[in-house]
């Protein structure tokens, strides 16, 4: 699955489920996934708050594979900015 292909079921389902503040999925030379304005877009740009995760790990994440709370642990997701915006993401994804 493609960052395009993230960003697309992400946008989809942001439709059903309206999400609260700005997040970024930031997947290194991947790219990324912004969470804004009602939408999700491939687009950079400054987010409330930012989530730098592999893109294997992101779809883990998305797919319910992969438990947020022990990648943060772990390491695997790392977070910076309002640690709040992060807690909403689980209406979307759970």
């Amino acid at each position: 699955m493609t960052l395009d292909d993230i960003a697309a079921r992400i946008d989809r389902k942001l439709k059903e489920k309206p999400f609260e503040g700005s997040l970024k999925f930031d997947c290194g030379e991947g790219g990324v996934i912004v969470l804004a304005d009602g939408g999700a877009s491939r687009v950079d740009r400054d987010t409330d708050c930012t989530l730098k995760i592999s893109e294997e790990n992101l779809v883990k994440l998305l797919s319910g594979n992969l438990n947020p709370m022990t990648a943060l642990v772990t390491g695997k997701i790392k977070l910076q900015g309002n640690a709040a915006v992060a807690m909403k993401l689980s209406k979307l994804i759970g």
